[in-house]
């Protein structure tokens, strides 16, 4: 596997890892919290138990990931893996607490992984010898023109 490729995948192994913990700590810290009401008794109960610290540590770990991503990988497949969280949280929230996954999920699940793998396949076709310039090149070069850079 080459360093570029292996860049990729604990990249986007750690955003789904980071966006994970941040949608199951927000779910136990939001079943904490109940009874929803605005005063400083329930911030404090909010605040006071480790859930919600695992919530932001997510949430940041996700941004400097998506962020690191975003600046060396292609966009169209970037974009995509970052959904595979979605996937993950469902498969997770089955086995910790016990809901129940349906068809229409398993379908959805398996769509979001084949349309991942059809970027992967196509962004790695363009960027082999004789291929044409992939989205990622295009979408990289768009980036920068609604930043004010000029195309080199």
């Amino acid at each position: 596997m080459s360093g570029k490729r292996r860049f990729y995948l604990l990249g986007f192994l750690a955003l789904m890892a980071f966006d994970t913990l941040a949608q199951l700590s927000f779910k136990q810290a939001g079943a904490q919290a109940l009874p929803l009401e605005f005063s400083a008794a329930w911030l404090a109960r909010v605040f006071g138990q480790p859930w919600i610290y695992g919530a932001l540590l997510g949430y940041v770990g996700a941004f400097f990931c998506w962020m690191t991503l975003l600046r060396h990988a292609p966009i169209g497949p970037a974009f995509a893996a970052s959904h595979l969280e979605i996937v993950s949280v469902m498969a997770m929230s089955a086995w910790l607490f016990g809901e129940a996954i349906g068809r229409a999920q398993l379908v959805g699940a398996a769509f979001i992984a084949a349309g991942i793998v059809c970027l992967a396949i196509s962004e790695t076709a363009e960027d082999q010898p004789g291929g044409a310039p992939g989205a990622g090149a295009a979408s990289a070069g768009a980036a920068g023109l609604a930043h004010g850079n000029e195309p080199a």
